[in-house]
């Protein structure tokens, strides 16, 4: 898409917060308090969701991992009126065969969900997350993957649903697979699908550039950052294609990345409100983030690395064209 190229907002000049909008995705217990299955603080969701509206985050999609936390996530977006995912994560693909009454059962278990939570608040808007990750077979094997993955495609051909997709060290595959479902043009028209986004995406620009044309969206957070490599795939990305996450509360963006670099001209306001002061957990202080714990309110950062990949694409522009992009693949007409 043509952009109209202008010099990038100064440090120095006054920023509006409240103009950069987001949408994240977020579910884990250690916004609870719980961090590896202790109990090490008291429960700060409602700060964390507090600081988040503070940086401009709109609103969320908290993402299923499996049929059980599925049914958590739709819980915590019926919640807070924000919206789900439904899926099976590529490492937990192994609980298909392990579910009592076997995989067509798990199967139809995440069919339900789906079929009950189609409109209004706190609604599913794709099916996922599920894919494939071949960096971790020792939790389910290639084979296990690619068949749980394909069962899946399915819900969102019959359910008209977009994707949220997970590839890692598994292109080749991952892409063979969406193609023979029909997911290989317009991100699966065809066949009923609605596109999606590969999240996190951490591949190479000429694995970015197949996926686009397939009609897929990239999403990018702190682990689409760490490497120069990486930036040079961000930086390919059209701008009618790009996602913008945090994966919160993993894939922080750390001093030790790439990213960095770009993110030393953030301007203090906007560190402020992207990167407040964090304590670690036994130093807990409610009001302040937890050291180590990405939170939603980081996607400002991740927006911000973008922004200076673009070649002086405004700020603005960069998050208001992501965010555009969300809102029409997910289908939240009502955020417009």
């Amino acid at each position: 898409m043509p952009v109209t190229v202008v010099a990038a907002k100064p440090a120095a000049q006054e920023v509006h917060p409240e103009k950069y909008r987001y949408i994240v995705n977020l579910t884990d217990p250690v916004f609870r308090g719980y961090h590896h299955g202790k109990r090490k603080h008291d429960d700060d969701l409602e700060a964390m969701l507090e600081r988040s509206r503070a940086a401009g985050v709109k609103s969320m999609i908290i993402t299923g991992g499996s049929l059980h936390e599925s049914k958590e996530a739709l819980e915590l977006a019926h919640q807070l009126g924000f919206y789900a995912t439904v899926g099976c994560h590529p490492t937990r693909s192994a609980q298909f065969d392990q579910f009592r009454g076997g995989p067509e059962a798990y199967l139809e278990e995440l069919d339900k969900l789906i079929a009950a939570n189609l409109t209004g608040k706190g609604r599913v808007v794709a099916v996922g997350e599920c894919g494939l990750d071949y960096d971790r077979t020792h939790f389910a094997s290639g084979d296990v993957q690619r068949r749980h993955f394909r069962s899946q495609l399915a819900l969102a051909k019959k359910y008209h649903l977009s994707l949220f997709l997970h590839s890692r060290a598994a292109h080749k595959d991952f892409v063979k697979i969406l193609r023979e479902e029909g997911f290989g043009d317009e991100g699966g028209k065809a066949v009923g699908g609605k596109g999606g986004v590969v999240h996190s995406f951490t591949g190479t620009v000429e694995e970015a550039a197949e996926l686009m044309d397939m009609g897929f969206h990239i999403g990018i957070n702190g682990c689409s950052l760490k490497t120069a490599d990486n930036l040079a795939t961000t930086k390919s990305i059209r701008p009618d294609k790009i996602m913008l996450e945090t994966d919160a509360p993993w894939c922080s963006l750390t001093s030790t990345h790439a990213s960095k670099a770009h993110l030393n001209s953030l301007p203090p306001a906007l560190t402020a409100l992207y990167f407040p002061q964090a304590t670690k957990p036994e130093s807990f202080v409610y009001g302040r983030p937890i050291k180590g714990r990405n939170e939603p309110g980081a996607i400002g950062g991740v927006a911000w690395v973008v922004h200076k990949l673009t070649d002086g694409v405004p700020f603005e522009r960069v998050t208001e064209k992501a965010w555009k992009n969300t809102v029409e693949v997910f289908g939240l007409t009502e955020l417009q």
